[in-house]
């Protein structure tokens, strides 16, 4: 299901986000924007993977594993197993469908 969810996502400078089994977005048009919903629907399949509390405990800790790393929150954040592969993918409409079980993991 996609909700708008306009002021939350405008605070923290996001246009989408997947919190399992919602997406939100930032602006009702974004409903629309085919890329930006298949990169959230990458991820909540990645949280079904992970039975859901552990893809968030270790995008938790590989963020800041870069971000200790790099010294900077924008490139910590797309080092990102999980962000690299929604990133890669994100233009593949069909992607979900051909996708193998972990495969965020060839992006680590």
């Amino acid at each position: 299901m996609i909700i708008v969810c306009q002021k939350p996502l405008k605070k923290l400078k996001i246009n989408g986000i997947a919190l399992f089994p919602f997406i939100f977005v930032r602006k009702p048009e974004d409903k629309e924007n085919n890329v930006l919903i298949n990169h959230e629907k990458i991820h909540l399949r990645q949280q079904l993977e992970l039975l859901i509390i552990f893809f968030y405990i270790f995008y938790v800790i590989e963020y800041y594993y870069h971000f200790f790393r790099l010294k900077d929150a924008y490139l910590a954040y797309r080092s990102i197993s999980f962000e690299k592969e929604a990133y890669a993918m994100e233009d593949d409409g069909g992607y979900l469908k051909s996708r193998k079980l972990w495969s965020f993991w060839k992006y680590r």
